[in-house]
């Protein structure tokens, strides 16, 4: 009970005092607040892990009821996620904020939503009563909608923020028909009633109220087709806001929907196939629009919805595993999928904080703008690059871990899988195999036309690296994706009691091709590690021969021109134009100015614009029909005073002639009935 007191009453006293201080006291104590909560729920959490759960039972109110507290396994895996998010991304945005310290009460309030939001996300964990875990979803959508509105100033921004916060509502609207369902039929709020419900209906009833809280939730993580807020919102954002909203705001959804496997009594082969299908479409799906994107921030927001289509992947797995008896299948598909919650939480938030030191180093995202940032930012490359390669699932980082224990999953359970089973299984393998080369064309691009060749913008200021308190964040970071690879066996071995909830297994079965499986994993790994060494050693060799050698610098062969310049270099559309046209069809992209022809061309412009396709059908075309539906009846609101009068006389009238005549026609109904 002192840990709830000193969770309630640690951020409650920081947003108190927050409003009365200076721009270093506000820092610190928001900072402070949100450390000490990290510190006494990261305790629970760890406990938790260890299968040492935490219960309290709350007094609650007349309307909720006792409101339930635990802290199992699966909460406690994701709270270390939203603790080390939140330290990494506090500390980070200490210093990013820096650049905003005349905006004094945009920082205050900044400060007010950042505890809120981590509280609030906490909570959910937590939280096992339906009326309650709503007010705590609530608070997390409001606080992260300001959040995202800080820059209000730019239209951009505050569209993004409207756009979050109506999906934001949609997704609270399935939850609480989900959850007002179960309440009116059971008369109980506590999620243990939902369990119970499922129990005691059909296996289709089951499916159906299953559906509702996956839709809810699958709008905050960001599935296809319910991702159109969130390449709006990341970019808008913050970065370190941003960072974390990737980090672990969606993944608040993965941990709604893997909650509600646990209460919902389903068929799970059929369930499985469904978020297998929706996962597969939105690891594609976002992948390849992510390759077209100009805005940097807006290409890894893309990536985040590929990332979650991994993890998606991972529990459809674990699901037809479950319900086919698939003991390898099942448990490491949630393995994968938890594993992958993490690794993505790390190096997206990552990428997240580069793109930020990017931006506060050259004022833009555009990467048509940049190139040849590694002499300027030296160590924000080299953190770019290992979250880079992170991401595309490439050895010896941790992308390549949580990836290789689904593919493992997948080749261990071909062989004997009906041919129902072993075609989604193919077309999985297929999906994840695409994923990760399009993934590994979209980091070379980015990469290589923000960080190699040349400037191909001049700015008016100096661009130089950030400050090394605002590095130290990312340090931490990177240093434990790559201790994930190192040590893959650590972290599965914390897996062990997630994965228990949904498997009843005491053990992962570490079992790959022809051999164990962990010492499979280790020997790719060290192999990638051994290769990485030889190519550091042989540069360092080369450096220490050459140190007293003068260096000549020439430009690069130019084809010819005589005038080179910056902008013959590949830009970031040039780079995949082949990719672009292949698949024109599948992309909306619009085109401004002329293309470069001739020899020797004038000077020209062209612009393309990629734009969602899935957007447009879902979202723009239905709002643009009911736009012009209520455009029908414009001429009601037409100016004319007579006519407002009317209408209020019209109102007055209505009001006091429906009874009457309800009251005649029930007259009339019991006369009929009485002949």
């Amino acid at each position: 009970m002192n840990i709830v007191w000193s969770f309630i009453l640690i951020p409650f006293i920081a947003i108190c005092i927050i409003p009365f201080l200076k721009i270093k006291g506000k820092a610190i104590v928001v900072y402070t607040a949100v450390s000490a909560v990290a510190i006494l729920t990261s305790y629970v959490a760890f406990n938790a892990l260890s299968g040492q759960n935490f219960e309290l039972i709350l007094q609650g109110s007349y309307i909720t009821g006792p409101i339930r507290l635990q802290i199992d396994a699966l909460s406690g895996w994701f709270l270390l996620m939203i603790n080390f998010a939140f330290l990494t991304g506090g500390f980070y945005g200490l210093f990013y904020m820096n650049a905003y310290k005349n905006q004094l009460k945009n920082l205050s309030l900044h400060g007010i939503l950042f505890v809120l939001l981590y509280t609030a996300l906490v909570s959910i964990c937590a939280i096992q009563n339906s009326m309650a875990f709503l007010v705590a979803w609530e608070i997390m959508a409001l606080s992260a909608f300001l959040s995202i509105l800080f820059e209000h100033e730019k239209t951009a921004t505050i569209k993004a923020g409207i756009n979050y916060l109506i999906q934001s509502h949609v997704s609270i609207l399935f939850l609480m028909i989900g959850f007002i369902w179960v309440a009116s039929k059971t008369g109980s709020y506590d999620f243990a009633s939902i369990h119970a419900y499922s129990l005691a209906n059909t296996e289709g009833i089951s499916l159906m109220l299953y559906l509702f809280f996956f839709i809810g939730f699958a709008i905050k993580a960001g599935f296809v087709p319910f991702h159109t807020w969130l390449p709006y919102a990341h970019p808008a954002a913050p970065a370190h806001i941003s960072g974390i909203m990737s980090g672990v705001l969606i993944k608040i959804g993965i941990l709604g929907i893997l909650r509600m496997l646990l209460l919902i009594n389903l068929d799970y082969t059929i369930i499985g196939s469904i978020i297998l299908a929706t996962s597969l479409f939105s690891g594609v799906y976002g992948v390849m629009l992510a390759i077209l994107q100009h805005n940097l921030k807006k290409l890894l927001a893309y990536h985040s919805i590929e990332n979650i289509g991994i993890i998606g992947i991972g529990i459809g797995l674990g699901c037809i595993g479950l319900g086919t008896n698939n003991v390898i299948l099942s448990s490491l598909g949630f393995a994968g999928a938890l594993l992958h919650t993490l690794n993505h939480s790390l190096y997206k938030s990552l990428l997240f904080f580069t793109a930020g030191n990017i931006y506060q180093a050259t004022h833009t995202l555009d990467i048509e703008k940049l190139g040849g940032l590694v002499k300027k930012m030296p160590q924000t490359t080299i953190l770019f690059l290992i979250a880079s390669l992170a991401i595309c699932g490439l050895p010896p980082f941790n992308g390549f871990i949580s990836e290789f224990i689904l593919y493992t999953s997948l080749f261990s359970s071909i062989h004997n899988a009906l041919i129902t089973y072993l075609i989604e299984f193919i077309f999985t393998i297929t999906g994840l195999v695409l994923i990760g080369g399009l993934a590994m064309m979209c980091f070379t691009k980015a990469f290589g036309v923000v960080f190699l060749g040349n400037e191909r913008h001049i700015f008016n200021h100096e661009v130089k690296e950030v400050s090394g308190f605002q590095l130290l964040p990312l340090y931490f970071i990177a240093t434990l994706i790559v201790i994930i690879g190192l040590f893959p066996k650590l972290f599965l071995n914390l897996l062990i009691q997630p994965v228990q909830l949904f498997t009843n297994l005491h053990q992962l079965p570490f079992v790959g091709f022809g051999g164990n499986f962990i010492e499979t994993l280790l020997s790719v790994s060290n192999a990638s590690w051994i290769a990485i060494l030889l190519v550091l050693g042989i540069l360092g060799i080369r450096k220490l021969v050459m140190r007293k050698q003068s260096v000549t610098v020439l430009p690069t062969w130019n084809c010819g021109y005589i005038a080179p310049n910056a902008k013959i270099q590949y830009t970031a559309s040039s780079f995949i134009s082949t990719y672009s046209q292949l698949l024109t069809s599948f992309f909306l992209i619009t085109k401004k100015g002329k293309p470069v022809t001739g020899i020797f061309p004038a000077a020209a412009h062209l612009e393309t614009h990629p734009y969602d396709k899935l957007e447009k059908w879902l979202i723009d075309y239905p709002i643009t029909n009911f736009k012009s539906f209520l455009g029908r009846f414009l001429f009601i609101q037409n100016g004319k005073l007579q006519f407002y009068i009317l209408y209020g006389i019209v109102f007055i009238v209505s009001i006091i002639s429906i009874p009457i005549i309800y009251n005649y026609i029930i007259v009339f109904i019991e006369f009929i009935k009485k002949l």
